[in-house]
């Protein structure tokens, strides 16, 4: 429980992520990893960690008013964020535990959890789960990070960190990219029961106003922010520093630019 409360978000953090970080960063790879998930008119839908929902919002879409999208998530701050902009997508929002998911058995024909895995404290268990919820014919499409040494953006971020706040306050940077290797996503796919697991690699690049808006968005819409809002304006203010200086070579008149790179894992029950 310890692990998933420092990945909790709090205050206004929900809203900032959905308002500047969700389209810079999650709405778009949320189109790739549906692309492979491939959903169709009338499948049943659950996406797990759904934050405020961007991947339950596409899917819906997708499988139309004769489909079913439930967007599950262990924050109460995402997901009334989720139910308050969600407006006729047509998804539902619940709160649960993706190690035990509050449904019931070949309740989806599938499942997505996108940048989600990483952060679970047993993720063989929330694996599981997922399987059990599948119809005997459903499908998993999953998403996450490689390496952030793939990231220059964030492993400045990270290492600044590290210098002015914590290794503590560090780790969190780095956690997203916990889950990095595409073999050990595989491997745990076809230890919780998955058939046929296959995975690609695509990279995209991410972009912000310049570096101090990078930092600041993510700083306060993700949960860095509790220790973000703690920081003296003078260290922050050295922070940002070292991440504009570090990424000096991402910044053009267009703002800053770096790529980030990710696994996608399609697997069948």
């Amino acid at each position: 429980m310890a692990q998933q409360t420092q990945w909790q978000v709090a205050g206004n953090a929900a809203e900032i992520y959905e308002e500047y970080l969700v389209p810079a960063i999650f709405e778009p790879w949320a189109r790739d990893l549906l692309d492979q998930a491939a959903p169709r008119l009338g499948e049943r839908v659950l996406d797990v960690a759904c934050g405020t929902g961007i991947v339950a919002r596409l899917a819906a879409d997708r499988v139309g008013t004769s489909g079913k999208v439930l967007g599950v998530d262990i924050n109460p701050g995402m997901t009334a964020v989720a139910r308050r902009i969600a407006g006729a997508a047509g998804a539902e929002w619940k709160e649960g535990n993706a190690t035990a998911l509050p449904l019931p058995d070949g309740s989806f024909d599938l499942v997505t959890c996108q940048q989600g895995l990483q952060f679970f404290p047993d993720r063989l268990t929330a694996l599981r789960e997922m399987h059990r919820v599948l119809t005997p014919t459903g499908r998993i499409a999953l998403a996450s990070w490689r390496s952030i040494q793939h990231s220059p953006g964030f492993l400045a971020l990270a290492e600044a960190l590290a210098k002015w706040a914590s290794p503590d306050v560090a780790a969190i940077a780095y956690g997203p990219f916990a889950l990095c290797e595409e073999d050990e996503l595989g491997s745990l796919l076809a230890a919780a029961g998955f058939r046929d697991p296959s995975s690609s690699r695509a990279g995209k690049m991410l972009h912000f106003p310049s570096c101090e808006e990078f930092v600041r968005r993510y700083g306060t819409g993700s949960p860095l922010a509790g220790h973000f809002a703690s920081m003296a304006p003078s260290i922050r203010g050295e922070l940002i520093r070292e991440v504009a200086e570090k990424l000096a070579a991402h910044v053009s008149t267009a703002g800053l630019e770096f790529p980030i790179e990710a696994n996608l894992a399609v697997a069948y029950k």
